[in-house]
């Protein structure tokens, strides 16, 4: 069975921008659920604007806690 894990990220640019230069590799948030998870900065390329990160995700992991992928869900 998945376990999805559902947060919100709000991170301008300029913050991102310290995985690019090595500074951070590393997003750690706290879930709607209250559990703090970390996870690769790496999985939200896909996500990044002129502005940063913003919106409301879902992680999605399989039975050996293994990242399947991360959702976008809203804003």
């Amino acid at each position: 069975m998945l376990e999805r894990i559902r947060f919100r990220l709000a991170i301008p640019a300029e913050t991102y921008l310290r995985h690019y230069r090595g500074d951070a590799h590393a997003v750690s948030v706290i879930a709607e659920d209250g559990r703090r998870i970390q996870f690769p900065a790496t999985v939200l390329r896909g996500f990044v604007s002129s502005e940063g990160v913003y919106g409301r995700f879902e992680l999605v992991f399989n039975e050996q806690n293994k990242l399947v992928e991360i959702l976008k869900i809203s804003e």
